[in-house]
């Protein structure tokens, strides 16, 4: 069980703001770039991740249609060629010259509401040797699990949210508690001030 000082480093990014958000509408997954059962085995990592926060996935986002993408690719320059993709991510030639130089296998963006709950997230992934080291069902679950809440950018950089359980991978249980816990209908959807961690650490017993 987390206490708070546990909790807060979670959603203290590296430029020292607190920053915890959640979806704030039924999460529409897409995946583009890898084979049918690997979609599968991706939107069931999402269905098990929302099952788990108590929030709702949908066949269809009124507003976008879809609300989460996942792109796979080999080389970040193939970004450049997705259709239309440069109008939903504006910024995309600068994005791609950054994540070749440093050298990235993965980023996400998230786009927020006005209210600063999530409304979309992106999700690109360039399979190199260390992602292909990664079982699929890893692979699956720790994107999801990393896309249910606006983590800190450096939340996980020292340990990951998952286990193994013998050849299977699993949300680490401490980490599962506080994702429900945010999700938790008292709390609110958004939140920039660290006291928003002392609530959470009352909500697993870990103290105010």
């Amino acid at each position: 069980m987390m206490d708070v000082t546990e909790i807060e480093p979670l959603f203290t990014r590296a430029d020292g703001s607190y920053l915890c958000a959640r979806w704030g509408r039924p999460i529409v997954p897409v995946v583009f770039g890898v084979e049918d059962e690997t979609v599968a085995l991706l939107k069931g990592a999402f269905e098990a991740v929302c099952l788990l926060a108590g929030h709702q996935m949908a066949e269809t986002d009124p507003e976008l249609g879809v609300n989460v993408m996942m792109f796979f690719c080999r080389d970040w320059d193939e970004l450049a060629a997705v259709k239309d993709l440069d109008r939903l991510v504006p910024e995309l030639p600068e994005l791609v010259g950054r994540l070749i130089r440093a050298d990235a296998n993965q980023y996400r963006i998230f786009r927020f509401d006005e209210s600063g709950a999530i409304k979309a997230c992106f999700i690109f992934l360039r399979m190199d040797v260390a992602l292909e080291a990664v079982p699929a069902d890893a692979l699956a679950l720790g994107q999801a699990v990393q896309s249910i809440v606006l983590w800190s950018d450096v939340a996980f950089n020292r340990t990951s949210p998952l286990a193994m359980a013998g050849d299977k991978a699993v949300l680490r249980p401490e980490v599962a508690d506080v994702i429900r816990a945010v999700y938790d209908p008292v709390m609110p959807a958004v939140a920039q001030d660290a006291s928003h961690a002392l609530r959470l650490a009352a909500r697993l017993g870990g103290g105010a």
